[in-house]
């Protein structure tokens, strides 16, 4: 397969608020030209919790895609403001996007790790 331009990899809400945010960010901060993302409802919480394996080892195969074809070198975790497949608040999402960040690297370790919050105005900040 062949790769032009610099990818990274996200792993977002399938809400169609933060995809645009989201890419924007990352093109402006991290000179992506592509971003690669892996979408479900609620993913912090989903990588967070590990319960549900099905969508571990999907979420999982496609980073795999992403590094090792697209050579992505950076991977995001983004959770978000109002999210309907994670009704928690921003400082618990923050605390399951670090968690999820951890499994993520445990699979990717020679990848670096970012975890990011979108706010309620749609603007994307990076969780310290």
């Amino acid at each position: 397969m062949t790769k032009e331009g610099r990818f990274v990899t996200a792993i977002n809400c399938m809400d169609g608020r933060v995809q645009l945010p989201l890419i924007n960010y990352l093109k402006s901060r991290y000179r992506a030209d592509y971003v690669d993302m892996i979408t479900l409802p609620g993913p912090n919480k989903i990588l967070a919790e590990k319960k549900d394996r099905c969508a571990l080892r999907s979420v999982k195969r496609c980073i795999g895609i992403s590094v090792n074809l697209h050579g992505s070198g950076l991977i995001v975790l983004a959770g978000h403001y109002d999210c309907g497949g994670n009704p928690a608040n921003k400082k618990i999402q923050e605390k399951q996007t670090k968690k999820a960040a951890k499994l993520v690297s445990s699979w990717f370790p020679n990848v670096r790790i970012i975890c990011l919050w979108i706010n309620r105005n749609w603007q994307v900040k990076e969780i310290k």
